[in-house]
């Protein structure tokens, strides 16, 4: 950082993941903030949360990056698109923040999750904290849409103890409607993981008439099956907890009016994947 620059003061720790959080590294000159992203030595963070358990195995410290490729039209944390939107947090602040957890985290089977947003677009101070939290003794998670998978290197996945990897849609042209991307970066880091054996969890949200097609349900679980690597599908019911988000930051929300997948309908995805 510049010398003199003040850094935002709102606290790393959020109550919760749904906390709208903007502005927060806008002063931030571009230059600094390309500094950031090459070196890893720098990056941007929504929040940190504690006391997770949807997100890994056991109790988990949760890592909330800022920046994102993708539009995700049931997306509940918008505000997490836009990486000056985070609090720009050195590697060793970051590193201290998890190591107050550490021994905790230990004893609840848990570790530490990098999250988003979109992780692996600050790559350089994920692999790097990453690496901090190993040597720390805590187990390492990333969820990512694996879009971007290319640019972490076999070294680098390596110290990703588990993969978290968002499966949106199969079919490519549902994909870019959901999503605004193509779906095939993904599918090839599904099957580089799989041929380097690092175990990934499948994570699927349903969302009643976007997602819901048994046809797609079935071919992403044919998929998954077909990796040898997946140890577990997490079925995510669609909510509308970030839809406040959306209305504060002026973005238009398609949503409004999608209810949330009753019991049953999210039983049957369940089953698809059984």
């Amino acid at each position: 950082m510049a010398a003199g620059k003040t850094i935002p003061v709102t606290p790393l720790e959020a109550k919760s993941p749904y906390e709208l959080r903007v502005n927060l590294g806008k002063d931030i000159p571009e230059t600094e903030v390309r500094t950031a992203l090459a070196t890893g030595d720098m990056g941007f963070l929504h929040s940190y949360t504690t006391g997770a358990t949807v997100d890994g195995p056991g109790v988990r410290v949760v890592a909330w990056t800022a920046g994102c490729q993708w539009r995700c039209r049931y997306c509940h944390n918008p505000d997490t698109w836009t990486m000056t939107n985070g609090i720009p947090v050195s590697i060793h602040q970051a590193t201290e923040e998890l190591r107050k957890y550490r021994y905790g985290l230990k004893i609840m089977s848990g570790g530490l999750t990098v999250s988003g947003g979109e992780p692996l677009m600050q790559h350089r101070f994920v692999t790097k904290l990453m690496t901090a939290a190993r040597g720390l003794g805590v187990h390492t998670a990333l969820d990512t849409n694996g879009a971007l998978g290319d640019r972490l290197s076999d070294a680098d996945l390596e110290v990703i103890d588990l993969v978290l990897l968002d499966l949106k849609a199969w079919d490519a042209e549902r994909h870019r409607q959901l999503t605004g991307m193509d779906n095939a970066p993904t599918l090839d880091f599904a099957r580089r993981l799989s041929a380097r054996h690092r175990p990934i969890w499948v994570r699927f949200v349903l969302v009643p008439g976007l997602t819901d097609d048994p046809g797609e349900v079935a071919s992403i679980a044919r998929f998954a099956a077909g990796l040898g690597n997946v140890e577990r599908v997490d079925v995510l019911p669609f909510h509308q907890l970030g839809k406040y988000k959306w209305h504060k930051l002026g973005i238009e929300y398609a949503l409004e009016d999608t209810r949330p997948p009753t019991h049953e309908e999210t039983e049957r995805a369940c089953e698809a994947f059984r």
